[in-house]
């Protein structure tokens, strides 16, 4: 028979005693985490959110209670009446080790069935185990602080933002479908039979609204929805701190943030000092390879080509050459680096070059084709010192607009970084280097669609001194974005905003939006445009990806309450299903013709015939573009067949069938 709670209070949490405690008589409630029978004594480790506290139960004093603690199993929800006491031999292992309670009464208020997994600071369950059963993994010490500070970081976001005059605004979940770079999550409407809600992608246009309104500040902890393949980084439904402002420069932007990231940080008692570090997009690409660069070790890249230049048609190299030096590399075997060689083709490099340099002198293959005195300046111009390896590679394939081998170079910057162990050097994973990204070209070459595309969405702001580049060279057009980025990883970007309708216009037409065409897609904004629109600005934080790295997690899944597989599965609740046939009927949806239709990447369609969506969880088969080899899911029973619309050719072709 379970006990009841009837007016039962619990006066402190378990996690929270301490040696203070000593002699106070206390109700605690929680969970059995471990149980250890020793006869005469039985203990229990009773967890609650804030921790966990050892129960004595002592046949000879209480054997009522005693008898009771011999029905207790792992997970049992149990209330403990009892006295703190200090233990004999104190446990420094736990926050509470000083102390524990004598029970003096037990109330089991509900039984358990036995777990999947043991309930354990480090799990042996799989992750697809513990996304199942989330709500037994949320038991555990380590979710329960990530979300105790994901908490913290939200309550200081909004404290920071309403003392620096920021009001707090909801825009709405459901919208209209807008074009800003990744697929849209629709909801049909039954009271509008055919047409279609989009889920926000972000409150990009309504924040700016606001700004056309007059509010002048506004901040929203925005739910955002996109459609796009995932990663460890990335959800289909994320957070993130959206932030506008009017008549803002640039400046005014970055010292706002900067404000609420310094009283962020100092959630986990970390100080960043403010300004940030500022750099420029070409310079970021060209010392570290990388849009988002991670400015907590050095190994920066040196442009190493004119000292390669004679040997370009011997070693058969198109572009530049970067090089970088690896502290300590010079150790690494034969086969080690062969393996580097690998990951380096793997990257995109044409071949990978190593100088190894040792107290007693420079040795490198690249001494018969460079001579010694070459070899020996590339070595200077990464800086290697003695012991170090210098690593210089070519990009096999060139990108309009950028440089190849300075963005595979970047890839090996991080590779042995990581490889070294240098990353876990407490001198470099202890620190947090925020720094600024500037200087943004406004368009850049997409490979599948052979033509230049919007680096960012369209309503980013262009250089006054640019604007005449804009249908005649965009590719040397700059915008007015910025991207903020901690330790290696992109937390967000903004801009200064488009406020002119003129302008707008001219841009949308640079994109390849006739007039009729924006209208339709951005009608209601245009129209607003046109009244008075005052200059304004703002950013996006990742506020999923903020807790993740302030935690020390690898994945954005570790703080996300829900989160979802990287197909877009809630295994939990078993999200995305099939749903009853009348419903569809009442939304006049008809899904019996099983085809399915999606853009690909290189600008044609795919075309999907099958038997039936699958009723639960699966295994997606692949299928690949046959101009790019990017590969998409497809979720089938029974008979299938994928084929590939070339919109170059105008023809369909059946690439895979099942």
């Amino acid at each position: 028979m379970l006990d009841l709670l009837g007016n039962l209070k619990r006066t402190h949490y378990a996690g929270a005693l301490r040696a203070a405690h000593e002699g106070q008589s206390v109700v605690l409630m929680g969970w059995v985490a471990r149980r250890r029978d020793l006869g005469q004594l039985i203990f229990i480790d009773l967890r609650d959110r804030e921790g966990i506290a050892q129960i004595v139960f002592n046949k000879e004093t209480n054997a009522a209670a005693h008898d009771k603690a011999e029905t207790l199993r792992s997970e049992f929800v149990v209330a403990v009446e009892g006295r703190v006491v200090r233990r004999g031999k104190p446990n420094p292992e736990i926050a509470t080790g000083e102390v524990e309670v004598v029970a003096g009464a037990l109330h089991i208020l509900n039984t358990s069935a036995t777990p999947p997994f043991v309930i354990e600071d480090e799990p042996t369950a799989t992750e697809e185990t513990r996304l199942r059963y989330r709500y037994l993994d949320l038991r555990r010490a380590k979710p329960q602080a990530n979300l105790a500070l994901r908490h913290k970081v939200i309550l200081e976001i909004r404290k920071a933002m309403d003392e620096l005059g920021f009001y707090e605004v909801e825009t709405p979940m459901l919208t209209r479908a807008t074009p800003e770079g990744a697929r849209d999550y629709l909801v049909p409407s039954r009271v509008h039979p055919g047409q279609f809600y989009a889920l926000p992608q972000s409150p990009q246009i309504f924040k700016q609204i606001l700004m056309i309104s007059g509010l002048d500040r506004y901040f929203q902890i925005a739910r955002c929805f996109r459609d796009e393949d995932l990663r460890a980084d990335r959800q289909p439904d994320f957070t993130q701190l959206d932030v506008e402002m009017s008549f803002p420069t640039q400046d005014d932007v970055f010292g706002v943030i900067e404000q609420v990231m310094q009283r962020t940080m100092r959630v986990i008692g970390a100080e960043v000092a403010a300004p940030f570090r500022r750099m420029l997009h070409k310079d970021a690409i060209h010392r570290y390879g990388s849009d988002k660069p991670d400015l907590r070790f050095g190994m920066e890249l040196a442009d190493v080509t004119p000292l390669f230049e004679p040997a370009r048609e011997t070693l058969k190299f198109e572009g530049s050459v970067f090089a970088l030096a690896a502290p300590g590399g010079a150790a690494l075997s034969r086969k080690q680096l062969d393996e580097l060689a690998g990951k380096a083709k793997a990257f995109g490099a044409r071949a990978m070059y190593t100088i190894k340099v040792a107290p007693e002198g420079i040795t490198s293959a690249l001494a018969k084709n460079l001579g010694d005195d070459a070899v020996k300046k590339i070595a200077e111009a990464a800086g290697a010192k003695a012991g170090d390896l210098v690593v210089a590679v070519a990009a096999q394939k060139q990108i309009k607009g950028t440089d190849a081998a300075a963005l595979v170079a970047g890839q090996m910057r991080l590779h042995l970084a990581e490889k070294l162990g240098i990353l876990r050097s407490p001198e470099v994973s202890n620190r947090w280097e925020f720094v600024w990204l500037t200087g943004f070209p406004l368009f850049e070459w997409s490979e599948t669609e052979d033509r230049w595309v919007p680096a960012q969405h369209p309503f980013t702001g262009i250089f006054e001194e640019d604007l005449e580049k804009l249908e005649t060279a965009p590719w040397e057009v700059r915008s007015k974005g910025y991207d903020l980025v901690l330790n290696g990883v992109e937390l967000g970007s903004g801009s200064v905003r488009i406020h002119r309708a003129d302008v707008q216009a001219r841009l949308f037409r640079a994109i390849g939006l006739s007039d009729e065409q924006a209208k339709q897609r951005f009608g209601f904004f245009l129209d607003a445009l046109s009244f008075g629109t005052p200059p304004h600005g703002g950013i996006a934080l990742g506020l999923d990806r903020t807790v993740m790295l302030m935690a020390g997690e690898k994945s954005l899944r570790e703080v996300i309450a829900f989160p979802k597989t990287t197909t877009a599965q809630d295994l939990m609740a078993d999200a995305p299903n099939r749903v009853p046939d009348d419903q569809l009927e009442e939304l006049r949806i008809d899904i019996s013709q099983s085809q399915l239709k999606f853009k690909c990447h290189c600008g044609g369609l795919w075309r999907v015939r099958f038997d039936a969506y699958p009723d639960g969880p699966s295994i997606p088969q692949e299928v690949a573009c046959p101009l790019t080899r990017k590969t998409y899911p497809v979720y089938a029973v029974g008979k299938w067949r994928a084929e590939h619309y070339d919109a170059k050719t105008g023809r369909w072709d059946l690439i895979r069938e099942h």
